[in-house]
């Protein structure tokens, strides 16, 4: 069987890249300048863009990767075949970072004043070779996008990490990309909790297995206790929804 470039699961279409291939794709886009979103889908995000028209229509805008084990499924169930890797935001951006050249500037935006600052600190201490150049915390109004557009463009960052959560991030993401200057930007959800040590993450081998969203609902549960529970059958019950109709119309 022919593996296609991508994958439709409802209305987003998943890049089939492994991390070296997007990393590499990314890392010339950055040398270019040419400008790029990346956006992560796992099932809360595909569960959204399946809900709501205006998150799909913007996913459409960026370059979307597969994350987690819901993707994999849909994927599998819709195409007959998964992804090659799991490319989870928190895992490869700091493969990206890894594999940037020295000198590369990167900005963080998004989570709460002192967990952005704990992140940038913990990067630059994992990452000596590139600079973080600034970091703004996500507790703005509208009103202050244009200083923020302008704060990012004057530090001259080649990538901009944007810790919002989805759909939100995604949205500002394309709202200020035409304004933006860095060539690389990512929308990477949780990553600065993680970095910073405000939220544990899962063992490597429940990581592996695909079951991080289980340790995440353990420590967790008032958060996140509806995206796994109803929100998994919902997501489940559409994948087979879109089976049938596919199988229906061949």
């Amino acid at each position: 069987m022919t593996t296609s470039s991508h994958a439709r699961i409802g209305p987003v279409a998943i890049s089939r890249q492994t991390r070296s291939e997007a990393i590499a794709m990314l890392l010339d886009c950055m040398a270019a300048r040419t400008k790029i979103n990346v956006a992560f889908a796992n099932a809360h995000g595909l569960l959204l863009a399946m809900d709501d028209p205006e998150f799909a229509e913007t996913l459409t805008r960026c370059h979307v990767l597969n994350d987690g084990i819901g993707a994999r499924i849909g994927a599998r169930v819709l195409t007959g075949e998964g992804f090659a890797e799991n490319l989870n935001g928190t895992d490869f951006v700091p493969a990206l970072l890894n594999a940037a050249p020295a000198g590369t500037r990167v900005y963080l935006l998004g989570a709460r004043p002192d967990v952005v600052a704990r992140a940038a600190d913990a990067f630059a201490l994992s990452h000596p070779h590139v600079t973080i150049c600034g970091w703004r915390d996500g507790y703005f109004q509208d009103g202050d996008r244009a200083d923020i557009v302008a704060a990012i463009n004057a530090a001259k960052a080649d990538i901009l990490l944007v810790a919002l959560g989805n759909p939100k991030q995604e949205l500002l993401m394309n709202a200020l990309r035409a304004e933006l200057d860095p060539p690389v930007v990512l929308g990477v959800g949780a990553l600065f909790d993680f970095t910073a040590g405000e939220v544990i993450r899962a063992p490597k081998l429940m990581r592996q297995a695909g079951l991080e969203w289980v340790f995440r609902l353990l420590h967790e549960p008032k958060r996140l206790y509806k995206r796994y529970t109803s929100g998994v059958v919902r997501f489940l019950w559409k994948i087979l929804l879109l089976r049938f109709s596919k199988r229906q119309a061949s």
